[in-house]
């Protein structure tokens, strides 16, 4: 799914990159991808954007400036996979030029971006598809004096969670968002672009028949486990995501108050179901990317074992769901140009 948010949005990011190379034409382009993780797709964002200046370049009868890439995603990303894939990438930007591939070089940044990561007005294009819907941490204020948590039968917001749950994860959020933007101004040329790519919810209600409603499903399907004592219930009550779905308001709120940067463009759109598998239902389609996504964390708060089962359920209640009314996730992707 995280691949078809980025295909979806993939003419828009293209727009973006050629406006900005065309403004400045910058005879080295660095290009960073924030939370670029380790997957078949970490690279083919890159060559998309590196094909497209050069296709610019070409109908300029210009030769195309080099290509600095800086890799970035939490220091336990699986960095060696795509560094084995590198040959690959340059094998496959050679293909069709008779001038031989393009002069790019890619290196790896660990670490958050929700602080600084890159050298001041360094990069001129941050790409970063479905990662800033990821908070630094569980907001604090969902704990009590005691450190117990007070969103119990929930992992994330719900109907059943307490308001000030609602408002410590908003406040999180726009604590991380802020220094996420006032990070990236100093690292950004004037006229740089960012091409954001998030999940997140259509109007002010916290709980939607969306994304909070998909971790609604995952509390369910491991209440289901606590049921058949598969899972302790104390772990259940002390597992929370670090997740938020902003609204569109409340990312213009941030962009509009940290003051670096313009907001070009702001589109909203939600991914069609598709299993893509005639053999495999929308739920266990869904189970499988939500797998994907929490698979490590749920393991090591409740260990491996749990995991087919938890899952099997999880994409059995998806389905039940599905026949009574459609679970619509919503993105947003946003252009923003550097002051």
């Amino acid at each position: 799914m995280a691949k078809k948010a980025a295909d979806k949005v993939n003419h828009i990011t293209q727009e973006a990159i050629k406006e900005m190379f065309l403004e400045s034409k910058p005879m080295s382009l660095c290009i960073a991808d924030l939370g670029c993780s380790s997957g078949p797709n970490s690279l083919s964002n890159i060559k998309e954007l590196v094909n497209a200046i050069e296709r610019e370049s070409r109908k300029l009868f210009e030769r195309a400036p080099e290509f600095r890439v800086y890799l970035n995603d939490l220091p336990t990303n699986d960095f060696n996979t795509i560094f084995q894939a590198l040959p690959d990438l340059y094998r496959e930007l050679k293909k069709g030029r008779n001038h031989g591939s393009p002069s790019i070089y890619i290196a790896g940044y660990p670490g958050t971006f929700y602080g600084r990561l890159f050298p001041d007005k360094c990069l001129h294009f941050i790409y970063s598809s479905n990662s800033l819907h990821w908070l630094s941490r569980v907001p604090p204020g969902i704990y009590n004096e005691q450190g117990d948590s007070t969103n119990r039968k929930s992992i994330y917001i719900s109907e059943n969670s307490p308001p000030k749950v609602a408002q410590a994860y908003f406040e999180q959020f726009k604590q991380d968002f802020s220094l996420f933007l006032q990070s990236r101004s100093d690292e950004v040329v004037v006229g740089g672009r960012m091409v954001l790519i998030l999940l997140g919810r259509n109007g002010p209600n916290y709980v939607d028949r969306g994304t909070a409603f998909l971790w609604e499903i995952l509390y369910r399907s491991l209440a289901i486990l606590v049921s058949k004592g598969e899972v302790e219930e104390e772990k259940l009550d002390s597992y929370e995501v670090h997740f938020y779905a902003p609204s569109k308001e409340e990312l213009e709120d941030e962009i509009r108050k940290e003051g670096s940067f313009k907001l070009d463009r702001f589109e909203m759109f939600e991914i069609e179901k598709d299993t893509g598998n005639s053999s495999t239902s929308y739920g266990r389609a869904v189970a499988m990317t939500v797998r994907s996504i929490q698979e490590s964390m749920i393991s090591h708060h409740f260990g491996e074992a749990i995991l087919d089962n938890l899952f099997e359920e999880y994409g059995r209640l998806v389905d039940e769901e599905m026949a009574k009314e459609d679970i619509r996730s919503i993105s947003f992707v946003l252009v923003l140009q550097k002051l």
